[in-house]
């Protein structure tokens, strides 16, 4: 997906200019017009502060032109759409399900991938069960490396980043509350 294409095309449709949408998210709106040029490829908390200013959620922004397929309960690996940025996918279960309480992911992060340098807070909670590879995990001042078989859970407003440490991808899945995605 090109984001930066998406982006510029969901501003347009709400009526707001890049400088408009930068003084709501508090950045310059060259800081806009690189995401929409695919020059900066926003990490996915970046971006969600960008989405806020529109207001879009993620989910919505990356799954706004899907088919949807009936109230089926049932998602095909083909209807995860991959809600991810940058290295690391993160296929989104249930997108077509209205007014979602909660978020779950199928995480796929190749070796060394992370979330970025600085840690993520939001709202909620989170939990997840890895099964494929290992993870190193911060969550506040606490750090450890989950390997198959092993979860966490915390409340997200505490700082929190994930990064591969393996040598194959490392493939988690996830739920948090609310959704994020």
């Amino acid at each position: 997906m090109d984001i930066g294409i998406r982006l510029q095309a969901v501003r347009k449709s709400k009526g707001l200019s890049q400088r408009e949408l930068a003084k709501r998210v508090g950045v310059t709106n060259s800081t806009i017009s690189l995401i929409e040029q695919n020059k900066v490829s926003p990490s996915i908390s970046s971006l969600k502060k960008v989405l806020d200013g529109i207001p879009i959620s993620l989910a919505d922004f990356f799954t706004q032109d899907l088919e949807d397929s009936g109230d089926s309960p049932f998602y095909e690996a083909g209807e995860q759409p991959d809600v991810g940025n940058n290295d690391i996918h993160y296929f989104l279960i249930g997108h077509r399900h209205n007014n979602r309480r909660m978020c779950v992911l199928r995480e796929v992060m190749p070796p060394g991938s992370d979330t970025g340098e600085s840690m993520i807070t939001h709202e909620g909670e989170e939990g997840g069960v890895v099964l494929q590879g290992r993870v190193e995990i911060t969550v506040g001042s606490q750090t450890r490396v989950l390997g198959p078989g092993e979860a966490y859970y915390f409340e997200c407003r505490q700082p929190h980043r994930f990064r591969s440490v393996g040598d194959e991808d490392a493939i988690i899945v996830s739920a948090s509350t609310p959704p994020t995605f």
